[in-house]
């Protein structure tokens, strides 16, 4: 039993699953940290708010519905989207790129299903029976 256990543990992608675990932890207190400390203060100067919390307010029935807190969280969402493809998928996609180019890799063509290779070729054969020209 504690065989089982020790395999289990030992297999690379329980591992590489804890360690992406750790690293996701502490970049997105990163991420939070760029929002809430350069982000949203730029904005907040723009606005003259520090949210959109207060805004937009209905009171039905002694009940404040809040539809200013959507709107913050998704300018925070959006924030946090553009800080993380900005700041980090893209310059890593250009240094891949890079080394890529440094190292004589190029991409892959696309290859053609199977299946859509014989419907190509019975779609020819058709259009040629037909006298089409073939596409």
């Amino acid at each position: 039993m504690l065989q089982g256990f020790k395999e289990f543990i030992m297999k690379g992608n329980v591992v590489d699953l804890a360690v992406a675990v750790v690293i996701g932890a502490a970049f997105g207190k990163v991420v939070t940290a760029l929002v809430d400390s350069v982000l949203m203060p730029l904005i907040a100067a723009l606005f003259k708010a520090p949210s959109f919390d207060s805004w937009l307010v209905l009171n039905l029935n002694g009940v404040d519905v809040k539809f200013g807190v959507v709107l913050t969280a998704i300018v925070n969402f959006l924030l946090i989207a553009a800080a993380v493809y900005f700041c980090i998928v893209l310059p890593m996609n250009k240094m891949i790129e890079r080394r890529n180019r440094r190292l004589g890799i190029t991409p892959a063509e696309d290859e053609v299903a199977p299946d859509v290779a014989v419907l190509t070729e019975i779609r020819d054969l058709l259009a040629r029976q037909n006298g089409a020209p073939r596409v």
